[in-house]
């Protein structure tokens, strides 16, 4: 599986007119609090009434990460890269303590030899991605997650929040078979988070992404949540809407493909290229993104 994660630096030439969404509450509540009947004690309401029913929640309790949940990307085995970083299973990158699971991209001592299926190279900088690829995918409901981001204004880092499908090519190469991304963030536009939903070249659907989703203080935590359903993906950033795509797909896929079969779970470190290109002379190692909790519904 390899996703490109410079898709989304391309995207920020285009200048799309989206009404802005600024988020200044961290601390928002989720909903009403019914303790053991829903991920994290917490039960969150359906629009339509009743709650939704808790199928996924990795709280990041212990001093390890939960393997029967999350496998670690690594570019050796998948070839996945970002930039000129090599994606790794190592503690130094990834890190499960304190109520939270650190992600860090790093400069190692030395340069080393990177495998990669494609073609070793060699690098400097290691970083780290965990997913839920043949632990748990789902198909429709409701994905939070609870980060924060390394707070930098200087080009060179990127992190993702994003599900990917789990036959990425049923439908063709990417985009057609779907990846929804609920927050990317560039370091040098610190003040935002970008979700997109790629499943056709963005100039033919309009709605599939916002550039203007303000956040007071991307270093701080904030909950970052998608609601699937056959007909909308609404993402909104501390309970406030960023964008809402009832996407129509292109023939001769019939809605509600290609978002009709189940997406896994991926959180990334990375670091960053294009505009937001990484530049070891400026870019500030190590960087950490945190993960306070993941929880899925249904």
């Amino acid at each position: 599986m390899r996703k490109s994660l410079c898709v989304g630096v391309v995207l920020l030439v285009f200048a799309l007119s989206f009404a802005t969404v600024t988020i200044t509450d961290a601390a928002a509540k989720p909903g009403r609090s019914k303790p053991g009947s829903s991920c994290g004690g917490t039960a969150i309401p359906k629009s339509s009434g009743g709650y939704w029913t808790c199928t996924f929640d990795d709280e990041f309790s212990g001093n390890a990460l939960d393997t029967s949940k999350w496998a670690v990307q690594t570019t050796a085995a998948s070839g996945f890269t970002s930039g000129t970083e090599c994606f790794v299973d190592s503690p130094n990158n990834i890190a499960v303590s304190n109520g939270v699971l650190s992600l860090t991209a790093r400069a190692e001592a030395a340069p080393f030899t990177c495998a990669d299926p494609g073609g070793a190279f060699t690098t400097r900088y290691t970083s780290g991605e965990v997913l839920t690829y043949g632990k748990f995918s789902q198909a429709y409901g409701r994905f939070e997650v609870s980060a924060k981001f390394p707070a930098t204004t200087v080009k060179g880092l990127q992190e993702a929040l994003w599900l990917w499908p789990d036959d990425a090519s049923k439908y063709g190469a990417w985009p057609r078979s779907g990846e929804i991304d609920i927050a990317e963030v560039y370091s040098q536009y610190a003040d935002r988070a970008i979700p997109t939903v790629h499943y056709v070249p963005l100039t033919t659907d309009p709605n599939t992404t916002n550039y203007q989703c303000l956040i007071r203080d991307i270093g701080q935590f904030h909950r970052y949540a998608v609601e699937w359903t056959t007909q909308a993906i609404t993402i909104s950033y501390d309970g406030q809407t960023c964008i809402s795509d009832n996407w129509v797909p292109m023939l001769p896929l019939l809605k509600p493909q290609p978002f009709d079969q189940p997406f896994m779970v991926a959180l990334t470190q990375a670091l960053g290229i294009g505009s937001n290109a990484f530049d070891p002379a400026t870019t500030p190692l190590p960087a950490t993104t945190q993960i306070d909790y993941v929880r899925v519904w249904r």
